[in-house]
């Protein structure tokens, strides 16, 4: 299938962040020469804020919105990202979270790298807490900014790192990890493929991530979740390829999710390693279950 012919969803993952999430709907109403996607936003138990929100934002976007929320029982971002693959019309995904601001360019570059076999690693520049606050309180477009204004918040210490930001598109010839991810081995090296890829800022294509049955639903409360399913990925023969210069997006500052379930994911990670499955039985589809996965928009609080 050619790329022109192909339609992208964008996901983005929320929880009571409609402050972020109206700057990033503001930046995805100013994408430069994208092909058509629609904006999926899923949900993990925000208030009524949030959905009035994302109705006054569907307003006025040039994309269609949809918005699927489930209640609040603690992180559950896995289930909510299999609830929005399902509701996808997508062709490609592409997966931000909601205090990822992308640039113009993110949706086209996305879809530049997108190919066969291969699933994409964005990357991120990291807001401190005083240029987060500037942003949120005045609204600011940072989206538009220049390679000057960066180079000033960088001098004055309110991004990590300024280098992400540079578009060296001449890099192209090392995007592609020569790894043979079929096996264990692979896992055992001290930097490993699966390592820096996260869903704040990723691409893969839809068939490719049902055919592994989305994410382990087993993942409640922060962290893994995302590595876990890139684990399996790389297992099933999906190759990974860099987006590095290319897609970058600006992460908002917040302060640490509740990491209480740490433990328990690192373990439930350490287990997938060592297995061989590609799929899992609570995922997209519940394998091992009579539960039927019930797809629905939900705008009910």
């Amino acid at each position: 299938m050619s790329k022109n012919n192909l339609n992208f969803s964008l996901i983005i993952t929320t929880y009571n962040r409609p402050d972020a999430l109206g700057l990033i709907l503001q930046a995805l109403n100013a994408q430069q020469n994208s092909p058509y996607f629609e904006i999926i936003i899923a949900d993990d138990g925000s208030t009524r804020e949030t959905q009035d929100l994302i109705h006054s934002a569907s307003l006025t976007s040039q994309h269609p919105i949809r918005h699927f929320w489930q209640p609040d029982q603690g992180f559950r971002a896995a289930r909510v990202r299999n609830q929005a693959i399902a509701l996808a019309n997508g062709d490609y995904l592409i997966f931000l979270d909601g205090d990822c601001v992308p640039l113009p360019s993110f949706i086209y570059e996305h879809a530049q790298l997108a190919e066969a076999n291969h699933f994409v690693v964005g990357h991120r520049v990291l807001l401190n807490a005083t240029l987060t606050a500037q942003v949120i309180n005045q609204q600011l477009p940072i989206w538009s900014w220049s390679l000057w204004d960066w180079t000033l918040a960088y001098l004055q210490q309110k991004i990590n790192r300024l280098l992400p930001l540079l578009p060296l598109n001449t890099l192209s010839l090392f995007r592609k990890l020569p790894i043979k991810s079929s096996n264990y081995s692979i896992f055992k090296h001290k930097k490993c493929p699966w390592q820096g890829a996260k869903t704040c800022n990723l691409g893969i294509w839809r068939s490719n991530i049902i055919k592994i049955n989305g994410f382990n639903e087993d993942f409640q409360g922060w962290g893994h979740e995302d590595a876990e399913m890139v684990i399996r990925l790389l297992r099933s023969g999906i190759a990974r390829k860099e987006g590095r210069f290319r897609v970058p997006v600006l992460h908002l500052w917040h302060p640490q999710a509740d990491r209480g379930q740490t433990l328990l994911n690192q373990q439930r990670l350490e287990q997938a390693m060592l297995s061989k499955n590609i799929s899992v039985n609570n995922g997209l589809l519940k394998l091992n279950s009579d539960e039927k996965t019930e797809i629905f928009e939900n705008f009910g609080y």
